[in-house]
């Protein structure tokens, strides 16, 4: 048997649902798509689509739900770290410097300085979930 893909998303699970919608439709200046308050919000942006969703809580067994920043998640199979994230969204943006002060002005500036690799100029920043974001800008 094969996985037969039809299409990709990249997927957020969020604390705090309004918020972080909120943070997304201001730093991509745009509303979802897909819009289901509380549970679903989708953005279409060129060569992916962006999820954010609301995780049901769970009962007895399975993952427990998820805690602050830095704090251990318990499974019945692993343990992991919730800070730093494992996966990181990268925004590939025309003016890196606009973009970092778009961010800033959202109330979420970026920890640290610009990073010059040899496929471009990047910075890492977070979302108000704590989620991985890399403003990264060709070059």
């Amino acid at each position: 048997m094969t996985v037969r893909c039809t299409g990709a998303l990249v997927t957020l699970a969020a604390r705090q649902f309004d918020g972080l919608v909120g943070f997304y439709c201001n730093l991509l200046e745009q509303q979802p798509t897909v819009f289901m308050p509380n549970r679903y919000a989708e953005f279409e942006l060129p060569g992916v689509k962006l999820g954010i969703f609301q995780p049901k809580e769970r009962g007895r067994g399975g993952a427990e739900e998820t805690g602050g920043a830095g704090e251990v998640i318990q499974s019945s199979k692993f343990k992991i770290q919730n800070s730093p994230r494992g996966m990181a969204l990268c925004l590939e943006v025309e003016d890196l410097e606009a973009a970092i002060a778009h961010l800033t002005d959202l109330g979420y500036p970026p920890p640290g300085k610009i990073l010059t690799a040899s496929h471009g100029r990047e910075i890492y920043a977070y979302d108000p979930e704590g989620n991985w974001l890399i403003l990264h800008q060709e070059g």
